[in-house]
């Protein structure tokens, strides 16, 4: 029997990077798997580790290692229960249209259009291209930038033109969002981003969304993997990163006009966010563009 109606999950890219790469070495207590799905795709590597794959309607074990790309709209579990000591499991999650909506339908990217067709019935890749594919995967998460860019689409176009997979579900089993989810989700993000430069306060952004403050942490927790703090926060440090870059107004300037109102917390996140303070940002901008 499959679970109830799937949750939709929000994904956000990382800082400064148009998809996102998650890596995880040991076995986490706290990734809890449950039923859901987003609209990105994601590509999953796991070497040494074992647990069950749902996926769809198709249910199975693995153990040691897999390569699997999940498509949009898909519903799955997370599924990797455990990892060896030399275990890892490498998570890519792009949306579909991640370099702009027409970069797919290009003749040079035809095939890899094709391949996130046929993810949207779960693929799974056999061991030889795994073999030669699965450590270009885990590579991505010492790259940066073009570098980093430029790797994932190769490994894009080796997925899309090899053979050597089967699908997991024998016809789309991809979901219609749901709209209730979508419009609140849609609603809450609009919100924020209309508002992260003044203080949002929890009964208020409940309210828009007819909720209870605890029902609604419990909700955006579920759905986007954050708090409601770290979500605006992280608004409010794209918009200083903007401005360090485009403006050659003070930082403490910055910092407050990008509604933080303590200026060494604004200093302490930038830095974890971004790994730079925001002086050393603005300086490295400053050498790129110059």
């Amino acid at each position: 029997m499959l679970p109830n109606k799937p949750t939709l999950k929000k994904i956000e890219p990382d800082f400064g990077s148009s998809f996102i790469i998650k890596q995880y070495k040991e076995s986490v207590k706290g990734r809890v798997p449950f039923w859901h799905f987003h609209p990105e795709l994601e590509l999953v590597y796991v070497i040494n580790g074992g647990g069950k794959r749902h996926i769809g309607n198709h249910i199975s074990y693995f153990k040691n290692s897999q390569l699997i790309l999940i498509g949009s709209n898909l519903p799955h579990m997370g599924f990797t229960d455990r990892l060896t000591i030399n275990g890892s499991e490498t998570i890519v999650q792009m949306k579909p249209d991640f370099l702009g909506e027409a970069f797919f339908h290009l003749p040079e990217t035809h095939a890899i259009q094709k391949l996130f067709e046929r993810a949207k019935m779960g693929v799974i890749f056999h061991p030889e291209i795994k073999r030669e594919i699965g450590p270009l995967i885990e590579e991505l998460g010492n790259k940066k930038g073009f570098k980093r860019m430029l790797s994932f689409l190769k490994i894009l176009q080796k997925l899309a033109k090899t053979k050597d997979y089967s699908l997991l579900n024998v016809q789309d089993f991809g979901v219609e969002i749901y709209q209730q989810d979508n419009d609140r989700v849609d609603r809450i993000f609009k919100y924020i981003t209309n508002h992260f430069q003044d203080h949002i306060s929890l009964d208020e952004i409940a309210e828009l969304v007819n909720m209870t403050p605890p029902s609604f942490c419990r909700y955006l927790k579920k759905v986007t993997g954050k708090t409601f703090t770290a979500l605006v926060n992280e608004y409010r440090i794209v918009h200083a990163s903007k401005l360090l870059t485009e403006k050659p107004t003070s930082i403490t300037d910055i910092c407050y006009e990008s509604g933080f109102n303590n200026f060494s917390h604004f200093n302490k996140l930038f830095k974890n966010t971004t790994g730079k303070s925001p002086s050393a940002y603005r300086n490295e901008m400053k050498r790129l563009i110059s």
